[in-house]
């Protein structure tokens, strides 16, 4: 049976280390400061949000939440992170996605100052990762690879595959394992034969959206399998974009959903917010 990685317990232990450095800042008063911004009532988003504010109190960062109406004009929610950029309280600005259809999210996500931007969105955060230059990396890869690092498996010279090429997740995924000396394909919609090439990986990442993606017939003996995906079937119960039951067996190392990768998103935006904080103040 592999080993199932608890992204619970690791990201108590990354908040953990980011609580004993700012342990060293608090005699001076100052703290970091995050405002998310979430527009509409997406009941996931609603969860993270409620998730994100609960990690700062326990952390004793200064936060803030915007809540607008789902019909906010694009005007007004651009106003308001202007606003943000502009308030030395706030270290760091997260506009939840997925946005309204009638909101631009680029435009939003490049309307964000890059030095508060804590989801490592923006294109001057996408350009320094893909330049290797030290900066804001996006929350859910940077998550996975410190799950990795946890449980001390080796991401250098082995086989990767990432399944799926979003902005949010796949690109920069694939990014930061380039960047830990991986060498790794890119799998998507247009791929032909994705079973073939996910068999030969030793490390798999699938962030596609689609429940139950990846089957046990995909996966080679003893490879490690990342399960970034999060779906609700239609009776309500939460499953990844892997078959985990079919494929726990065959693995080395997996993770489950929930209580996976979603945790390291949360723990490494704490992380990111600390960061932009010491670099403004």
């Amino acid at each position: 049976m592999a080993l199932i990685m608890d992204g619970n317990a690791v990201s108590k232990a990354v908040q953990a280390e980011i609580a004993q450095e700012f342990e060293k800042v608090k005699p001076t008063g100052r703290k970091p400061g995050l405002a998310v911004v979430l527009v509409g009532d997406n009941p996931a988003s609603v969860v993270y949000v409620g998730r994100k504010k609960k990690a700062c109190e326990t952390l004793g960062f200064f936060s803030v939440e915007h809540r607008l109406s789902a019909g906010t004009p694009e005007g007004e929610l651009l106003g308001l992170v202007r606003s943000l950029n502009q308030n030395p309280q706030i270290h760091g600005i997260l506009v939840q996605l997925p946005l309204p259809g009638h909101l631009n999210p680029q435009k939003v996500i490049e309307t964000i100052d890059p030095h508060k931007d804590v989801d490592g969105m923006h294109p001057f955060s996408l350009g320094k990762l893909v330049a290797g230059l030290p900066g804001l990396r996006s929350c859910t890869p940077a998550g996975v690879m410190a799950m990795l690092d946890h449980y001390k498996i080796p991401v250098s010279g082995k086989r990767a595959v990432v399944i799926g090429r979003s902005i949010m997740v796949g690109k920069p995924m694939a990014q930061l394992l380039i960047e830990a000396n991986a060498t790794v394909t890119v799998c998507h919609s247009r791929t032909r034969d994705i079973a073939g090439i996910v068999r030969e990986a030793e490390i798999v990442v699938a962030a596609m959206g689609r429940p139950k993606f990846v089957t046990a017939d995909m996966v080679h003996e003893g490879a490690v399998v990342v399960d970034v995906g999060i779906n609700r079937t239609p009776e309500g119960k939460l499953v990844g974009d892997v078959d985990f039951e079919a494929i726990a067996p065959k693995a080395s190392a997996i993770t489950p959903v929930p209580g996976g990768v979603g945790p390291m998103t949360i723990a490494l935006l704490m992380k990111n917010t600390y960061q932009a904080f010491l670099d403004q103040t």
